[in-house]
């Protein structure tokens, strides 16, 4: 099918011409994170809450998504060894801003830094943190997704719907200068992927809000953070279809079973949130 509406993406992630850093990833991903402050700002304070409660859940939850996002690629997706291969120059796991994080496993190490919080620092029941922390974490996750339009990564598949995206960086080689030339007619159009990951985090955001505000389900424990599983992970699974392989050994998991990793990574999540919302729905408020 030839695409009747495509946008010629040749966005430049630098902010400052000439300079890696600071970036406009950097600057979407501190952008969702402070958004996502705000939000359980609101949590705490409708809930009588303390705000220094609040600021020592900033102090947990900042490191275990930064260092769980970038663990989660490098154990999941690779490369392992080679001339690029995070064992063979362990020194190259540090090297975040050349990009490569994975959103399960900063959930892995997210959860891990939160029962520690709840047991240790606020003395309350585990699923209480989790059921306030879900919308947060859906905002600043569509505000990821943006931060990898701008950096013309986890780009779709060719398209074969009327419309897409010629991603020039993406697809299209550098010369010595680092300018990218190829004609635009030479770049396929592909799905937007990361456009429709970040829309379905919104869509996961507005839901979620709904449910704690609305209908109060802060007051079954489980049943937000339930539907956080399911919203959030559930759309990764379905989108990957249309989603390139981020790696070789992405690419070689896809083949094998006919899923990718993202996608088996979702699956436990996925019927994690089924039970909790079955066993939300059983108790009384």
């Amino acid at each position: 099918m030839n695409p009747l509406l495509y946008v010629n993406w040749s966005f430049d992630a630098e902010i400052i011409p000439g300079y890696r850093t600071p970036n406009w990833y950097g600057l979407l991903f501190v952008s969702g994170m402070i958004l996502g402050y705000f939000v359980i700002q609101r949590m705490f304070k409708k809930e009588g809450i303390s705000e220094s409660v609040l600021d020592k859940l900033v102090l947990f939850m900042v490191p275990a998504t930064v260092i769980g996002a970038r663990l989660g690629h490098v154990m999941f997706y690779g490369p392992y060894w080679g001339s690029e291969g995070y064992f063979s120059h362990p020194i190259r796991i540090l090297y975040i801003w050349e990009g490569g994080l994975a959103s399960h496993g900063a959930a892995v190490v997210i959860l891990l830094a939160l029962w520690y919080f709840s047991k240790k620092v606020v003395q309350k029941p585990y699923l209480w943190i989790l059921d306030r922390i879900a919308a947060p974490i859906a905002i600043a996750g569509a505000f990821i997704r943006l931060g990898n339009l701008v950096n013309h990564e986890m780009v779709g598949y060719i398209t074969d719907v009327p419309w897409g995206f010629r991603f020039l960086h993406n697809d299209c080689i550098p010369n010595e200068f680092g300018q990218y030339l190829c004609d635009w007619s030479t770049v396929p159009v592909r799905h937007p992927a990361n456009i429709y990951e970040s829309l379905a985090y919104f869509f996961s955001f507005g839901v979620l809000m709904y449910l704690y505000w609305k209908k109060e389900a802060w007051k079954q424990p489980g049943l937000v953070f339930g539907s956080f599983l399911i919203l959030v992970f559930g759309f990764r699974f379905l989108i990957e279809f249309l989603k390139e392989s981020q790696t070789d050994s992405d690419n070689s998991v896809f083949v094998s079973t006919g899923l990718n990793m993202g996608q088996w990574l979702s699956v436990p999540l996925v019927l994690v949130g089924i039970a909790l919302i079955v066993r939300a729905l059983r108790q009384k408020k």
